[in-house]
């Protein structure tokens, strides 16, 4: 297969990386320690972390979770949002030898409950603020150990004294739960400077993260990702970067913006990863739901990197103090995660003087497959050239290649595409080609160029500000109630998420109530998930076989 993309790379990014100049992540860290060791790292409200005090504080974890029998390899789950915490957490139990299990801290306790029992955690690390959720379905779970954080760890005796108790007293925002024998967190990084990491020999085929995905067919399995699968794409993003980093003015340590959760792959590779790669600096933003809270924390610094969401950048440019943000120093703004719409490009551009690239992935590809040249002057409408040392085939039902300018199904082969589906062999069949490609399950072609284009979301997925939802899922919370006939759910265009949920349901109770379905579901799955519109019908179109037609709902809602 030619790759006809290569002749529009930009000058000075190869065509191919060596994934095994690290064989491991952390190779990439201990590099990183050694180069940086005085600068900051991180940034969480005012507060921040040297990557000496990473260095010596993950090593801290890493022993104190060695100290508890944990064999090599064991999965340890975290469930927190961008906090200080967190990095740390991530770099101790990959420095310690385990796999990191990434949950999103909105997810309920049925969701919680299926993730930690199908990845076999034993242990999870997790903020006072979602330990009921973690309460509620621990004795059902193989979880033995568990590290609670508050929001004030970190930030200092009285600022962390402070902050708890507002999060506490003031705001409520922890609800009571019990956790016999659970362990504060920064008792156990006090333990563990008492005690030595033994550095385990890893190496290129252990993995390194459990990233759970309801990947192409709906069923949530984790992506499993080794650690060449993750140093590779740090460092196919670290060369595709390299254009903007030499603009000018240059800057003595890049300073970049996690807006997005760390626990999710976007964020976790093209913030943490990276940053720790570049020996940048990353500021921390806990809950970046809060737009004016995170404008006045923007208006601080001078940033040079922001990754978000279409709908993050479209928040922000509606708030009246966007204009307060100092974006003199901007050097790349990533848009990943959903379709940036044009509209939002074309303002971003005006109001940054920098375009957003906008760039492609899944968890299952580490996330990045593929991106826009970071030295482009405007928003092209399209998801960019395939990353070094990555192929971009598009298929057609019998995995035949499709001619250039037409549509079929993505497909993606490269060092960052996943070792398969946690114990899940059937499911990895049915996304793996013959000759090694990913297939996506999103629709798109490619131009004689060799830029990629989406011409189609995979056909049942919704992605509500970037977040995944799978209409099985949702239909199948519905479905508990009782007295669903049928039901199918899609995804409608939605001013804010980009996309809604809604739930076009056959009752048998002419007396139940959208309101009253919308209350049964609430709790049993996070917030993006629950429809947002529920329409009752009298019959849903189907096939000749009796299967739901979710696209002619799409169609004509």
């Amino acid at each position: 297969m030619d790759r006809i993309w290569l002749k529009n790379y930009p000058p000075g990014v190869p065509a191919e990386i060596d994934p095994s100049t690290y064989p491991s992540l952390i190779a990439i860290f201990e590099e990183s320690f050694q180069a940086h060791r005085g600068k900051q790292a991180f940034i969480c409200m005012g507060s921040s972390i040297t990557f000496d005090e990473l260095d010596r504080a993950s090593s801290a974890l890493g022993a104190w979770l060695q100290s508890k029998g944990l064999k090599r390899g064991a999965r340890v789950a975290i469930k927190m949002p961008n906090t200080l915490q967190y990095p740390i957490a991530l770099l101790g139990i990959l420095r310690a030898g385990y796999t990191v299990v990434n949950v999103n801290p909105l997810y309920t306790p049925r969701e919680l409950e299926f993730q930690l029992k199908d990845s076999g955690a034993e242990a999870i690390i997790v903020l006072e603020n979602f330990a009921h959720t973690l309460a509620h379905v621990i004795a059902k779970t193989g979880v033995k150990h568990v590290v609670v954080s508050t929001m004030g760890d970190l930030l200092g005796l009285v600022k962390g004294t402070i902050v708890n108790f507002v999060i506490r007293h003031g705001k409520k925002m922890v609800p009571p739960y019990s956790l016999p024998g659970a362990h504060k967190f920064n008792d156990v990084i006090a333990q563990g400077r008492g005690m030595t990491l033994q550095k385990p020999m890893l190496g290129p085929d252990d993995i390194a993260f459990l990233q759970y995905t309801g990947g192409t067919t709906g069923v949530s399995k984790g992506a499993t990702l080794s650690h060449r699968n993750v140093v590779a794409n740090t460092m196919q993003a670290y060369a595709w970067l390299q254009p903007a980093l030499m603009q000018e003015p240059r800057v003595p340590q890049l300073f970049m913006v996690a807006a997005l959760p760390l626990s999710h792959i976007f964020a976790l590779t093209a913030c943490a990863l990276i940053g720790v790669r570049l020996g940048g600096v990353c500021l921390l933003i806990p809950n970046p739901r809060d737009i004016a809270g995170l404008i006045k924390e923007l208006s601080k610094y001078k940033v040079n990197f922001f990754p978000a969401v279409n709908t993050l950048f479209n928040a922000m440019l509606n708030h009246p103090d966007f204009g307060k943000i100092d974006w003199s120093q901007l050097k790349s703004t990533v848009g990943g995660g959903m379709a940036v719409q044009r509209s939002v490009a074309e303002r971003w551009l005006k109001a940054t003087g920098k375009p957003i690239i906008e760039a492609y992935g899944l968890s299952e590809t580490s996330p990045g497959a593929t991106a826009n040249r970071c030295d482009i002057t405007e928003w092209t409408g399209t998801i960019g050239y395939p990353f070094p040392s990555t192929d971009i085939k598009i298929l057609d039902v019998d995995d035949k290649e499709m001619a250039l300018g037409e549509a079929g199904e993505i497909a993606v082969r490269g060092p960052q595409v996943m070792v398969g589906y946690w114990n899940r062999p059937d499911e990895t069949a049915k996304v793996m080609t013959a000759d090694g490609f990913f297939r996506t399950g999103d629709i798109g072609i490619m131009t004689a160029e060799g830029q990629v284009k989406i011409v189609d979301r995979k056909k049942d997925m919704i992605s509500v500000s970037g977040f995944k939802v799978f209409p099985n899922e949702v239909e199948d919370v519905a479905m508990m109630q009782g007295n669903i006939v049928e039901c199918a759910a899609v995804g409608v265009p939605d001013p804010h998420s980009g996309e809604a949920v809604k739930l076009f349901a056959v009752s048998k109770s002419p007396e139940l109530t959208a309101d009253e379905l919308r209350r049964f579901m609430h709790g049993k799955l996070a917030a993006y998930k629950l429809p947002k519109h529920i329409e009752f019908r009298h019959e849903l179109p189907k096939t000749n076989v009796g299967k739901i037609l979710r696209r002619a709902l799409r169609d004509n809602p």
